[in-house]
């Protein structure tokens, strides 16, 4: 049986990721997707028929970006609060 004190030492520690630096992860990873997301919606819509101008691109990815904001620090929040449990 595997128990606290036979474990590795890296095993034991524990990190823990405040609010603050949760909303800043995914805030980054969001802003790194967001020029992805605009180049791959520019490419991919003319093969489904749909055509948007440029700066109907770039507001769908600013909808789009939010909601992956709002869903990436829920989530982090959701885990951070069930790893503490």
């Amino acid at each position: 049986m595997v128990t606290r004190e036979t474990r590795a030492p890296h095993e034991n520690a524990r990190m823990t990721q405040s609010r603050r630096m949760s909303l800043v992860e995914a805030m980054t990873n969001v802003a790194v997707g967001y020029a992805l997301a605009v180049a791959t919606q520019i490419v991919v819509f003319p093969w489904f028929g749909l055509q948007a101008s440029f700066g109907e691109n770039l507001a769908l990815g600013g909808v789009f970006t939010g909601i992956s904001l709002l869903r990436g620090y829920a989530l982090r929040r959701l885990f951070e609060t069930a790893q503490r449990r």
